[in-house]
């Protein structure tokens, strides 16, 4: 908008030139401090992916075919990619549900004070942890030897005569649920507390039960944050490797697979199905990691 000046003497009204205006914009130095971050995300992440997408390309005689792309869906690997989807998705949704249910409670509860801080600091260090050590852990509570196995077979609960094994779906998804649910807890307990009280009450007093106001106020509000925590889980549970490899054997999770064809053990050219196993995943990453942003930005609309 141009000023306007009034003079004093003849009234007139006129206007006061603009400033002038450079015709380059000046570049904004806060972006400096993301250089360290890019430069990251370029050298481990898409460098790498993209590597394995042209690995997975070569045909072994210089020249380039989707043949390996195709095998990887085929056979065993169909089958791999089969099961560890189904118990990916299996144990995504225990740990959605039992993890928001956590969530709920600690947010809710008012005595005693310390139990959220608490109970976050442990969800924070277990969401975290994998690997060699929580295989051991579990093998040392749920073993055919363990601890735990010994108390529920004094109680009656011979689980391994009731066909537990760590190598099958619901054996997967208890040791996945050690991570599972701490990390479904972190990813729902602030849309949890974006939940506010005067929402209960608006509808109480229009004549609404509490069945009515979570069918109609509360899981509407916490659907995008369930359903991105949902995906983040099934990303998490899909491309976890150590603690598989630690507890099983089996060629059956994708992610072994990958450690089939490229150890070495296989023929001269086969090592490109690996790649294209590998590039598959990244493949369902990306589609995970879009989903939760999505939902992720559709939650955040209720924060004020």
């Amino acid at each position: 908008m141009t000023d306007i000046s009034i003079t004093a003497t003849g009234g007139r009204a006129e206007s006061a030139a603009p400033a002038p205006r450079s015709g380059r914009r000046r570049f904004n130095r806060d972006y400096l401090g993301l250089l360290p971050f890019f430069g990251f995300l370029t050298l481990f992440l898409i460098v790498p992916a993209i590597s394995v997408f042209i690995e997975a390309l070569k045909d072994g005689e210089g020249g380039y075919s989707l043949q390996a792309m195709r095998e990887a869906f085929s056979g065993q690997n169909r089958d791999a990619f089969w099961f560890t989807a189904t118990f990916s998705a299996i144990a995504s949704l225990v740990g959605m549900v039992l993890g928001a249910l956590l969530a709920y409670a600690v947010a809710t509860a008012q005595r005693p004070r310390w139990l959220r801080g608490f109970v976050t600091a442990f969800c924070a260090v277990a969401a975290n942890m994998g690997g060699i050590v929580l295989a051991f852990g579990f093998i040392a509570l749920l073993g055919k030897q363990g601890l735990g196995t010994k108390i529920l077979d004094f109680f009656g609960a011979p689980i391994y005569k009731w066909g537990f094994d760590f190598k099958s779906v619901w054996g997967l998804t208890v040791v996945y649920a050690y991570f599972n649910i701490p990390l479904m807890y972190l990813v729902t307990l602030p849309a949890i507390d974006g939940l506010k009280q005067s929402w209960r009450e608006a509808s109480s007093n229009l004549g609404g039960t509490s069945l009515t106001y979570w069918r109609r106020v509360g899981l509407p509000v916490l659907a995008p944050s369930l359903l991105g925590g949902f995906f983040l889980l099934f990303a998490n549970s899909f491309s976890a490797y150590a603690t598989a490899a630690a507890l099983t054997d089996t060629s059956k999770i994708i992610a072994l697979r990958i450690g089939f064809y490229l150890g070495g053990d296989v023929n001269a050219g086969e090592d490109a199905i690996g790649f294209a196993i590998a590039s598959w995943m990244i493949v369902v990453m990306g589609i995970c990691m879009a989903a939760y942003w999505v939902f992720r930005k559709r939650a955040e609309r209720w924060k004020s």
